[in-house]
């Protein structure tokens, strides 16, 4: 099942996912759906997701994480991304390849705009992913190759600032963050995005019914 080419397997993932880019204020993308240049004019972000309840066909998701690195060289609408995934080391053979179908965009559904506007698929590796919630801050670490922390950034009476009711393909609703922590040593990419641009949002995503 894990193993599907055609993109026709049902899957369904339910989480968090927390992302850190170059983009000195808050990210252009999430309002402009993509047809808004990144702040400086590209993008290189790394993400998080950690999976709340999650299957692909028989296969159960729940529990694992994965993080992810994305190039993306001027609007994010024009394609021609470079990605790459770190799959969970304690996901099962079948459960590697389902996330990595997923997360290349090959399962369809949710995240298969990846299959078109990723041009490059850097790779998919197994490594230590590590989710962590303490207080408000997320907390994301894939050995030596990601480590990073968001917090959301206080609004009114000190609560988070949520940008609601979007289009936005990760989901309706997006925290603004920030990271206090934000480095990528990974794919010859040495990335310092410490104080830069962050999202937190809730993921309800699915594949093929």
């Amino acid at each position: 099942m894990a193993l599907d080419t055609l993109g026709t397997v049902p899957w369904a993932i339910k989480g968090e996912l927390i992302l850190n880019c170059n983009c000195t204020v808050f990210c252009p993308c999430v309002v402009s759906l993509g047809k808004h240049a990144p702040t400086e004019g590209y993008c290189q972000a790394w993400s998080g997701v950690r999976i709340d309840e999650g299957h692909y066909g028989d296969e159960d998701l729940s529990g694992l994480n994965v993080g992810l690195m994305l190039e993306i060289p001027g609007l994010m609408a024009r394609g021609n991304w470079k990605a790459a995934a770190f799959i969970d080391e304690r996901a099962s053979e079948d459960a590697y390849a389902a996330l990595v179908n997923i997360f290349s965009g090959k399962a369809r559904g949710t995240t298969g705009l990846f299959g078109v506007l990723v041009s490059e698929f850097l790779g998919a590796e197994r490594a230590p992913v590590i989710f962590e919630t303490e207080g408000n801050a997320r907390r994301l670490m894939v050995g030596k190759k990601i480590q990073g922390e968001v917090v959301p950034v206080p609004g009114h009476k000190g609560e988070d600032i949520v940008v609601t009711n979007t289009e936005y393909w990760m989901g309706p609703d997006i925290t603004v963050a920030t990271a206090t922590k934000g480095r990528v040593r990974a794919f010859g990419r040495v990335w310092d995005f410490d104080g830069r641009s962050a999202e937190i949002c809730q993921i309800d995503w699915k594949g093929p019914r």
